[in-house]
């Protein structure tokens, strides 16, 4: 008896155990996406490796997760589901423990590429296997439990990394995940049903390898391009080329490749359903993930909070997240999609609105408050949409699918990210240059005897703590700039509601229909 075809109703099915499980795994995978960006200082120095070498360790990963989730369709009908989850989190187990124990940088990536590997397969399993283990009137709740384990893992992660980096040491932010993964792969081994494998699908190796190119190219890309000046890199040129042909090639094998061979199941996109969540996806994690990258690193650099200061101040908004998506799991089948998808987008442009008035002496509750609003809207966004998208999917297209939908939200999160980074850059340069024109004697600020004695720009010590602040102020635009682009995007998506139709409703409240017009 497999889960897929057991059926929501079979009294052999351990629920509660088969979604503690999974929760575990699935925070397990997502909380090690941001946990190991504070410990980088610390890994640097102990690894004695420079500051662009130790990057390696966070490209790796990202890079080793987006190739390998494209496979977690054909391994569960090659394996069975049951075989791919224990595998997948035994090999994240021992890698995390392989990653704490590494001695030397060429040891960690590789570790790393492993880790990445093997938890690709977590966090869509976990989706599917929730969507399968429930009845329809059900999948809404089971959505919001799987959208906190996949939402409140990334925004835990820094708070709880720099807490294990400066309390105990970095290898510990890779040690915390033993326990954890060993008590899931219990709870797997005692709560999943043996399932056969359909072994239905072919394993195509020219679609698989077109695919793993565009994305590991496109992940190179958009991970290293700040870092190397884009486009003024030969390197970003040809990891550029290299993602553009490979996705061709893909598209073109895929179009003339029966669906019985082809690594792609193009069924999806016939789906209207599944392809209009995943153009939502894309947008979420384009606007709301990029623009949660940038406190952190805001809070540290201009405001001198430590790791685990910022870590602590931005944890509140997964509170916010874990309160909406509580709710809004009730409401999925029984309140307008729509209503749902605008209340959560305003919510958010509310936050972004109140991000862009922010500057270098703002209180923890300026950054506290508006993270909790960003949060309640970011789970009123997601859990809805990802219930409806998959609300037509039949359970054999399901893992395929959820590998699919997981992959193109991260390509939307890393491209958002490096766009943010990338403005952030630039647009500090601008400001600096535009501020720098305004410093003579004639400025009015110069009256002060205390600034003119302070930021004396005909001493050298003054020069440099006149450009010190300059840089600050520049930075600060720079980042308001950031939040200004954020919120013109969240509201850009409000059109892009009316091609959802309106959910149809039942007497059983059943899951709504999303499709379009």
């Amino acid at each position: 008896m497999s889960i897929a075809t057991a059926g929501v109703d079979s009294p052999g099915l351990n629920r509660p155990l088969i979604t503690l499980a999974i929760m575990l795994a699935t925070i397990m995978q997502t909380l090690d996406s941001t946990i190991a960006n504070v410990a980088l200082p610390h890994m640097q120095g102990s690894l004695s490796v420079s500051l662009n070498q130790i990057g390696w360790v966070l490209t790796s990963y990202i890079v080793a997760t987006a190739i390998a989730t494209p496979l977690t369709g054909w391994l569960v009908d090659r394996f069975g589901r049951r075989n791919i989850f224990l595998a997948s989190v035994a090999g994240f187990t021992l890698a995390s423990m392989w990653c704490g124990i590494s001695t030397s940088l060429a040891e960690t990536v590789i570790a790393r590429v492993f880790q990445g590997a093997f938890g690709a397969a977590l966090v869509p399993l976990s989706q599917t296997t929730l969507l399968d283990i429930n009845p329809r009137e059900k999948q809404g709740s089971a959505m919001a439990l799987w959208g906190m384990g996949v939402m409140v893992g990334p925004i835990v992660g820094p708070t709880l990394g720099g807490w294990l980096t400066d309390s105990i040491g970095w290898r510990w932010v890779f040690f915390i995940n033993v326990p954890v993964g060993m008590l899931a792969l219990w709870g797997i081994w005692k709560s999943f049903p043996a399932d056969k494998p359909g072994r239905r699908m072919r394993f195509d190796m020219a679609g698989f390898v077109s695919l793993s190119l565009a994305i590991g190219a496109l992940q190179l890309m958009l991970d290293r391009g700040q870092h190397l000046n884009w486009f003024s890199s030969v390197e970003i040129w040809v990891e550029a080329y290299l993602a553009g042909f490979a996705a061709l090639y893909f598209i073109w094998h895929t179009w003339r490749t029966p669906s019985e061979q082809s690594f792609f199941d193009y069924r999806l996109i016939l789906n209207r359903n599944y392809v209009t969540g995943l153009l939502f996806i894309f947008i979420v994690g384009l606007v709301l993930f990029a623009s949660r990258a940038l406190i952190p690193t805001m809070l540290q650099d201009l405001m001198g909070y430590t790791a685990e200061a910022a870590g602590w101040v931005t944890a509140p908004s997964g509170l916010g997240t874990m309160l909406a998506m509580l709710i809004v799991g009730r409401l999925v089948g029984k309140v307008d999609l729509r209503m749902l998808l605008a209340i959560g987008f305003g919510i958010t442009a509310i936050s972004l609105w109140q991000m862009q008035n922010y500057s270098l002496v703002i209180s923890e509750s300026n950054v506290i408050w508006p993270g909790v609003w960003q949060g309640l809207g970011l789970g009123l966004v997601f859990v809805p949409l990802s219930t409806a998208t998959f609300a037509t999917l039949s359970p054999e297209m399901r893992a395929n699918g959820t590998a699919i939908y997981s992959l193109v939200r991260n390509v939307g999160s890393s491209l958002g990210i490096s766009l943010v980074e990338t403005l952030l850059t630039r647009n500090t340069q601008i400001a600096h240059v535009a501020l720098t024109a305004h410093i003579d004697g004639r400025n009015p600020a110069y009256q002060n005897p205390a600034v003119a004695s302070t930021y004396d720009p005909h001493s050298a010590l003054g020069q440099l703590l006149l450009n010190t602040e300059i840089t600050r102020q520049a930075s600060m635009i720079a980042y308001i700039d950031d939040f200004w682009l954020m919120l013109v995007m969240t509201l850009a998506i409000f059109p892009l509601l009316l091609i959802i139709r309106s959910p149809k409703r039942d007497v059983t409240r059943s899951m709504p229909e999303l499709t379009m017009e």
